[in-house]
């Protein structure tokens, strides 16, 4: 007899207490599911099951065995929904979770064409400027923009983006332009709230030390795109990442406010929960976004 099965009607005994109901659960007889188990004890030479015109009780070797087996039967039906989930088409509902800023400039523009390409899937894209719990929120995957804190989630990097602390050219008319990274505890910073580590900027200074700019902001906002805004309105110098940037940089409304600094690098990623495989849905947008951004590097934004 085909060892699985009889793995499969031991266990699912087990489980209902009783051939009669692993027979039901099965959808077979109560003397086949009889006849594998017995197969089985014949085969291992030990007895699995006590049986009383009462009850059924696994003994304690076949306590043992049942816990093994059960994580036998568990993979099994995960390499065959592998199989199956890797074989359909995308589809379903897809929650993302994505920073405003990244969303609105440069995701919300390619999506149309992504829904026409898998029209079985749905979108729920939620943009917001915090941290997310992926799995306890019910999200999919999320975008995330540089280092990446929960070292428990699966990440496929996109493309990357720099950072450069910019202003407007009004503004260093007014206030002078700062020319080492000491001179910004004496201008007007402009820093994003949502930051875990507070209005704290970590730059990187000509000799390649990391440092720690600790001075309080003139303004503070939740929203890269306000900071830009009042950035270009010379209301200060604000550290942001060239996705942003770069349109009013070409334009000469903002510049570099300390130009002899080594530019930041940033990643951006994908993350999605572990597991040992990834559903059709998220490989198929994460596939299209490596797509979309594949010729975007730090300064191509």
């Amino acid at each position: 007899m085909d060892r699985l099965t009889e793995m499969e009607a031991f266990a699912t005994v087990v489980d209902q207490g009783g051939f009669t109901d692993a027979a039901k659960k099965m959808g077979i007889s109560k003397s086949a599911v009889s006849k594998h188990v017995s197969s089985l004890e014949a085969r291992l030479g030990a007895r699995l099951l006590n049986r009383t015109t009462r009850r059924v009780s696994p003994t304690e070797i076949g306590l043992a065995y049942y816990d093994r087996a059960r994580r036998v039967l568990n993979d099994a039906g995960e390499a065959d929904a592998l199989v199956t989930s890797m074989q359909s088409a995308p589809s379903g509902l897809l929650r993302i979770s994505v920073a405003t800023d990244f969303g609105v400039n440069h995701l919300s523009p390619v999506l149309g064409e992504f829904l026409s390409d898998f029209p079985d899937i749905t979108v729920n894209m939620v943009l917001n400027n915090r941290y997310v719990e992926l799995i306890s929120e019910g999200f999919d995957m999320a975008v995330r923009i540089g280092e990446l804190e929960d070292s428990t989630l699966r990440a496929r990097k996109l493309t990357e983006t720099t950072k450069r602390m910019i202003a407007a050219p009004s503004y260093f008319e007014k206030y002078g332009r700062p020319r080492r990274i000491d001179d910004l505890n004496e201008h007007k910073l402009l820093h994003y709230s949502n930051q875990s580590s507070g209005n704290v900027w970590k730059v990187t200074a000509p000799s390649g030390e990391k440092r720690q700019v600790r001075t309080a902001g003139w303004l503070s906002v939740n929203d890269g795109q306000s900071l830009l805004n009042a950035c270009v309105a010379g209301l200060g110098i604000a550290y942001l990442p060239s996705f942003l940037y770069a349109e009013a940089m070409e334009q000469g409304l903002v510049e570099d406010a300390i130009p002899d600094l080594p530019i930041d690098t940033q990643g951006i990623y994908a993350v999605y929960p572990p597991g040992r495989f990834t559903q059709p849905k998220v490989r198929a947008f994460i596939d299209f976004l490596v797509h979309q951004f594949a010729d975007k590097g730090p300064k191509d934004w």
